[in-house]
C-alpha cells in the first residue's frame, strides 16, 4: 500500500493551493470561497523517488450547526483514519485560533503523526516572529510554507517522508478497473458509491451538485478490483455560470477520460432526460464501455411489462449506443447493486478483445457475400480486407477501393456483423476506411 497524507486544517488556510503545489497540477479547485472543497480529493504525488497518496480535505469546523459543515468534518476525520502521516496547516495571516487549537486536539487524539505547517510565509529570507506563537499546540516545530509560491514544500516533504513505512516490493495494480459513475445532478451517484463502499465516503444530501469533484474509491471484492470514480453531476451549459461547477464539468469530462468503464445513471423517476442524452454521448465518443443504469427502480409503480416499457424509451432515447447493457437498480435499497460487478467485468473484457485478422476476413467473406458492396455509377465497392488495429475501443481498419463508395449503412452492416459473430456487447466499435488501389 502506497503511503496515504491527509492535509487537514480549518476552512481557507490554503488546503487546496497546498494541494495543487504538491501534485503539480490544477486538481483541487481553488477558489476565495470558504469551503469550496466539499469531498476528501485524492492524487498520486511523487517524492525522493516514492509515490504516495495526497488527500485534501475539507475545512474542519470544529463546532458547526450547518450540514454541509458537519459533513465535511466527517469527511476529513475519515481521511485522518486512513492516513499514514497528516500535514496540519494553519495561516499566518490570522494567527493561532480557538479552532486550530480544536482541530490539534482532535489530531493528537488520533494518534497519528503530525507534521504542523505554517501558510502563507510568502516573504524569503525573512522568518515572520509570529510563527513561533504555534509552539503553543504542542505539535512540535512548525515549518514555514508558501502555498502560493512553493517555498517551504520541501521541507514539508521531507518532513512527511521520515513516517512512511519501509518501502515493500509494489506489485503494479494493473486489474484494477476504473468505473466513473456519470449522470445529471441528483441522480443518486453518490449513494452508488456509498451503497458499494458500505460507508459513507461520498457527501450525499438532497441538494443537487453536493459533489463537485471526481472522487475515487477503491473497492475490492471476490469479482475484482475496482476503482470508482464519483464525478460531479453534469447540468446543461446554460445553467453553469458558477465558475466552481464550470470546473466540475470539466472534471467530470476529463474522469470519462481515466476510466475503462462508464456508468451512465439514469433517474428512473424522470427517465432519460435531453441532459442524461448529452452525458452519455461524452462516454460514447470517448469510445468508453457503457452500462445504462436505471436507477431510484424502487419508487416505480410496477406491473409486469413496466420494465419492459422502461427499456424500449431507453433504447429509443439513447438510439447511438444499443451495444450498452441496462440493468435497473436501486442505491437506496441495494437492490441488483450487486450484478453490477459481473456486467461492469464482462463490459470491461469485451471492450479489450482482441479478433485475429484471419477471423475477420472470414467474416467479411461472409458478410460481402450475403449483402453485395454498394455500386454506383457502375463503379462497385471491394472491401479487400479488414483488420483490428486498437482496444478500448475495439478498432477496425478496412482497406477498400474506392472510400466515396463505403457508405454509411453499409458500415453499420459490417459493424453489426462483428457484433453479432464477436459479441462485443457493451463498448462502442470504430470502424476506419482506407482507400487502395487496385494495384497496391
Amino acid at each position: 500500500m502506497k503511503p496515504l497524507v491527509a492535509i487537514v486544517g480549518r476552512p481557507n488556510v490554503g488546503k487546496s493551493m497546498l494541494f495543487n503545489k504538491l501534485v503539480g497540477q490544477r486538481l483541487s479547485i481553488v477558489e476565495d470561497t470558504p469551503g469550496v472543497t466539499r469531498d476528501r480529493l485524492y492524487a498520486e504525488a511523487e517524492w525522493r523517488n516514492r509515490t504516495f497518496d495526497l488527500v485534501d480535505t475539507g475545512g474542519i469546523e470544529p463546532g458547526t450547526d450547518s450540514e454541509i459543515l458537519t459533513f465535511m468534518r466527517q469527511q476529513a476525520e475519515i481521511a485522518i483514519q486512513n492516513a499514514t502521516v497528516i500535514i496540519f496547516l494553519c495561516d499566518i495571516k490570522t494567527g493561532l485560533t480557538a479552532s486550530d487549537h480544536e482541530v490539534a486536539k482532535m489530531l493528537l487524539k488520533s494518534g497519528k503523526p503530525v507534521v504542523l505547517a505554517v501558510n502563507k510565509m510568502d516573504q524569503v529570507g525573512h522568518t515572520n516572529p509570529d510563527i513561533y506563537e504555534f509552539y503553543n499546540l504542542g505539535l512540535g516545530d512548525p515549518i514555514a510554507v508558501s502555498a502560493v509560491h512553493g517555498h517551504g514544500t520541501g521541507d514539508l516533504l521531507d518532513a512527511c517522508f521520515e513516517y512512511f513505512p519501509p518501502e515493500e516490493e509494489e506489485e503494479p495494480e494493473d486489474d484494477v478497473i476504473k468505473v466513473a459513475i456519470i449522470g445529471k445532478p441528483n441522480v443518486g451517484k453518490s449513494s452508488l458509491v456509498n451503497r458499494i463502499l458500505g460507508q459513507q465516503r461520498v457527501i450525499v444530501s438532497n441538494v443537487a451538485g453536493t459533489t463537485r469533484d471526481a472522487v475515487d474509491s477503491y473497492f475490492e471484492n471476490k469479482k475484482g478490483k475496482y476503482l470508482f470514480i464519483d464525478t460531479a453531476g453534469m447540468r446543461k451549459k446554460s445553467k453553469v455560470d458558477d465558475p466552481i461547477e464550470k470546473f466540475s464539468v470539466l472534471r467530470a469530462t476529463m474522469a470519462i477520460e481515466r476510466s475503462d468503464v462508464c456508468l451512465i445513471l439514469i433517474d428512473a423517476n424522470e427517465g432519460v432526460t435531453e441532459q442524461d442524452t448529452k452525458v452519455a454521448g461524452l462516454a460514447h465518443e470517448a469510445g468508453k464501455a457503457c452500462i445504462i443504469v436505471v436507477n431510484k427502480w424502487d419508487a416505480i409503480e410496477k406491473d409486469d411489462k413496466t420494465m419492459d416499457r422502461m427499456r424500449e424509451e431507453v433504447r429509443r432515447d439513447l438510439s447511438y449506443m444499443p451495444y450498452a447493457p441496462i440493468i435497473f437498480i436501486s442505491a437506496l435499497t441495494g437492490q441488483r447493486v450487486d450484478r453490477l460487478f459481473e456486467l461492469i467485468n464482462y463490459v470491461n473484457d469485451q471492450a479489450a478483445m482482441r479478433i485475429t485478422t484471419g477471423m475477420l476476413n472470414t467474416l467479411l467473406a461472409d458478410a460481402t457475400q450475403r449483402v453485395q458492396p454498394p455500386s454506383d455509377k457502375g463503379r462497385r465497392l471491394k472491401v479487400f480486407y479488414m483488420t483490428q488495429v486498437g482496444v478500448r475501443p475495439p478498432h477496425f481498419v478496412c482497406f477498400c477501393n474506392d472510400a466515396k463508395l463505403f457508405h454509411f449503412s453499409y458500415q453499420r452492416y459490417l459493424e453489426n456483423q462483428i457484433r453479432e459473430t464477436f459479441g462485443l456487447e457493451g463498448t462502442p466499435v470504430k470502424l476506419t476506411i482506407r482507400q487502395k488501389s487496385d494495384k497496391e
